[in-house]
């Protein structure tokens, strides 16, 4: 903590996920741009120290940004320190003259982690172990927990890129969260896991949900991720994905199933020839039938053998459902699902099929599975309504265990192939969070 940081003069600084951004000194407001957003902040940092400089005292810098908002002290020597709120509140009543700091030894990182474990942890006691007596297992249990590392992310991250690791700023809260839900999604599953998006209005977000669903368990826990249109005659999802050399969709994998049921020769490769691969997410897309002429259709039966035999393959499955939650492949796979989420826009029409959805699923005795979904509510424009969205958090949130919002994003607009990669970062983060949250219930 730094004892004197004046509140003059009073510097601002905005940067947005285009790689833009502003820095305002006493009203005076320059627009800048760069290849990336650090490049925009390693430019603000370069003016703010300037300005520092021709003072000849460290002074404050508000920042903004996707991540959040930061304040810092920036001093002439280019030094930076992150400032809490209790360093804010001391500079507002700190003389308006400070010296200029020499060179500083960064802080030493605190362990976030030392207030969760006791300063002498007591082994469990087991019937038939000797008073005292301590196994290996305990010795384990008393490691302590690994430390953070250095920040890669936002205002911190920027400076100790352009210190070269001089200043090792630790991560700031939004940067620990992130790096908390990567853990989450990672974390080892008790077998194959089901997760079923839900909603019986058409254009309600539930392909696109189950395609960032499961990119983003691809991205992080490196494959064996499987996004499967269950729709009893055509859906999109087939539509929305990458496409693959072939068409085949989930009716031609259940005309060959047997091979795949024989363990001796089934081999996970040979179902490239019927899912479609998304490339660098790490994940698979089992198209429903596309073909317009055709007659066939997957019913609960067929859902089930398909799914008996795809989680031999598939740590997580991700299901998109039809619009008809009376359908036998509906049913099916709701009685297969390890997690719902229940996903809708933030439309009047589309959020009251949700709650309808959700006042059918209590009747017919799903109480447990839906207390444990998660809620998802995505912008259909760049400003939801306000008042909707507190309507529809305070309704299913005492209904579901979690109710997250996703924003707008341009690049799924179009309806058309989903490119994970030109999702904004706010999007990208948004639906981490919510993946996160539906590791958090398998």
């Amino acid at each position: 903590m730094i004892d004197t940081v004046p509140t003059f003069p009073r510097i601002e600084a905005t940067v947005a996920a285009d790689a833009t951004g502003t820095v305002a000194i006493n009203g005076a407001m320059r627009s800048l741009s760069g290849a990336d957003e650090q490049a925009v902040r390693a430019e603000i940092l370069t003016l703010v120290t300037v300005t520092a400089t021709d003072m000849g005292r460290p002074v404050r810098l508000n920042t903004r940004d996707p991540l959040g908002e930061q304040l810092l002290a920036v001093y002439p020597d280019g030094h930076v320190e992150a400032l809490s709120d209790l360093d804010a509140a001391a500079a507002v009543r700190a003389p308006l003259s400070a010296p200029v700091p020499g060179p500083r030894t960064p802080a030493v990182e605190p362990d976030l982690n030392i207030a969760s474990r006791p300063e002498h942890p007591e082994p469990p006691e087991r019937p038939g172990d000797p008073p005292g007596r301590l196994t290996l297992k305990d010795f384990l249990q008393t490691q302590p927990a690994a430390r953070v590392g250095p920040a890669e992310m936002g205002w911190q991250g920027t400076v100790r890129r352009l210190t070269g690791g001089l200043v090792s700023v630790g991560p700031g809260v939004a940067e620990l969260t992130h790096r908390s839900a990567i853990d989450r999604v990672q974390q080892s599953l008790r077998g194959p896991r089901t997760v079923v998006v839900i909603n019986p209005k058409g254009g309600a977000h539930k392909t696109t949900a189950t395609l960032l669903l499961a990119a983003t368990f691809g991205t992080y826990r490196g494959g064996y991720t499987l996004a499967w249109d269950n729709n009893e005659t055509r859906g999109t999802l087939g539509w929305r994905a990458q496409p693959a050399r072939h068409s085949n969709t989930a009716v031609d994998l259940l005309r060959d199933l047997d091979r795949f049921n024989d363990l001796r020769s089934a081999r996970v490769g040979d179902l490239d020839n019927y899912v479609r691969s998304q490339g660098s997410t790490q994940f698979d897309v089992l198209a429903s039938d596309e073909d317009a002429a055709a007659s066939s259709t997957i019913d609960g039966q067929a859902f089930n053998e398909l799914h008996t035999t795809l989680s031999r393959f598939y740590r997580v499955i991700v299901v998109d459902t039809g619009n008809n939650m009376r359908a036998s492949n509906w049913e099916a796979a709701l009685d297969a699902a390890d997690q719902l989420v229940i996903v809708s826009t933030i439309r009047e029409d589309t959020a009251a099929s949700a709650a309808w959805l959700v006042d059918g699923l209590y009747e017919k005795g799903h109480e447990e599975k839906v207390r444990n979904a998660v809620t998802v509510l995505a912008s259909p424009s760049k400003v939801a309504d306000p008042q909707l969205n507190r309507r529809l958090h305070g309704h299913f949130a005492s209904l579901t265990r979690t109710v997250l919002d996703v924003p707008h994003d341009s690049s799924l607009v179009d309806g058309g192939t989903l490119s994970y990669d030109a999702l904004a970062p706010a999007t990208r983060e948004a639906w981490l969070q919510v993946t996160a949250a539906v590791a958090d219930g398998l």
